[in-house]
């Protein structure tokens, strides 16, 4: 598996995003439940997200996120960084290991 920071970014005011936030997190429970995502939750200040995700290739993930509200309704946009979690706390081995 490969590790990803995604990073959102709001393209829309706050109050249309909130609009679509029940649905997002219930899209992203598909992740959670399919093993791409470790944890997830937006910035301080509010102006979009971060989580930590794995999946198979860039491309998998790509296609993923294609699907969620936020994409599909054009309120924010998503960059993917590519990263090598050489050390992490122990309890999260697992997550980082599986192949």
């Amino acid at each position: 598996m490969k590790h990803f920071i995604v990073e959102i970014s709001y393209l829309v005011p706050l109050d249309r995003v909130q609009q679509s936030v029940p649905a997002h997190r219930a899209y992203l429970q598909l992740g959670y439940d399919a093993g791409l995502l470790l944890c997830s939750g937006p910035k301080l200040p509010a102006t979009g997200g971060f989580m930590l995700a794995r999946a198979a290739s860039l491309e998998a993930l790509q296609a993923f996120f294609a699907e969620d509200p936020f994409s599909t309704e054009q309120i924010a946009s998503f960059k993917f960084s590519e990263f090598n979690p050489v050390k992490r706390q122990g309890w999260a081995e697992a997550w980082f290991s599986e192949a």
